[in-house]
């Protein structure tokens, strides 16, 4: 059964949260003036975030909700992803100044590029291949089996997810957020893009994956139960966590046009 006292302590996940936390702290202290050419300050609420989005990731798939979204419940294992996906991407991206990204997005040899992986089609296409294509039964069934194919899956959304948000959260000044129309339409689409795979798991007659067909039951819930649970978490979480950022990029274009027009 479930062990609540057991965390992760596997040294590919801590040591790779150490090594992003003392590379940001290095970049962010000793590193900073020459990053920026200035004695600026440190970033102190950029950091807060940053290191927020390392301890969210590792709740996600270091806490017991691992454990039980890998061998009991496809609702948790939902969760997980979400927390993955939402505030650990979005607070990762929030949490790196531009001066932080600038080496990277400012090499002439890497702006074709990366001017085209920024572009909201290609943002949106590849949050909603990758996540889509996870959830077909195959490949999310071995996750479940395999523990490296399962790391390799969490990263992959990780992944994702910062393309997702990209085009609303960018830090870089060469690939700049899309504009608040831009923003909102790209929301939307994502939205619409993501039905199909939130249809096929919710309205499903059938037991999409074996490991929780067969799973010992720790609650009420039945197989079935539990994956219109699942299906409906990726819709109405991914639906409300889309129109607050809607209303936000609606709220800040409201605003710019004010400031707009009191000034001409």
């Amino acid at each position: 059964m479930i062990d609540w006292r057991h965390w992760h302590n596997e040294p590919f996940l801590v040591g790779g949260l150490i090594f992003f936390g003392w590379l940001y702290a290095i970049l962010a202290g000793p590193l900073r003036e020459r990053l920026t050419g200035a004695s600026a300050p440190y970033p102190r609420a950029h950091a807060v975030k940053f290191y927020s989005a390392l301890a969210l990731f590792y709740l996600a798939v270091g806490s017991p909700l691992d454990q039980i979204g890998e061998r009991f419940l496809f609702s948790a294992h939902m969760l997980q992803h979400q927390i993955i996906i939402y505030p650990a991407a979005v607070l990762f991206l929030l949490g790196l100044p531009d001066w932080m990204v600038r080496p990277v997005t400012s090499r002439p040899a890497l702006s074709g590029l990366l001017r085209l992986l920024s572009r909201p089609v290609i943002c949106g296409l590849v949050y909603t291949v990758v996540v889509s294509g996870w959830h077909l039964p195959f490949p999310y069934d071995l996750a479940l089996q395999n523990k490296t194919v399962h790391i390799l899956e969490h990263l992959l959304f990780f992944g994702a997810a910062l393309f997702y948000w990209w085009p609303i959260c960018s830090p870089s000044r060469e690939f700049p957020p899309a504009s608040y129309a831009g923003q909102m339409i790209y929301l939307v689409a994502v939205v619409i893009g993501m039905t199909p795979v939130f249809a096929y798991i919710t309205f499903s007659q059938d037991i999409l994956y074996a490991t929780y067909e067969y799973a010992p039951r720790i609650t009420w819930m039945t197989p079935a139960d539990d994956q219109l649970l699942a299906g409906s978490m990726m819709k109405l979480i991914g639906f409300a966590v889309a129109m607050t950022a809607f209303g936000v990029a609606f709220y800040r274009w409201n605003q710019a046009t004010e400031r707009a027009d009191s000034k001409s």
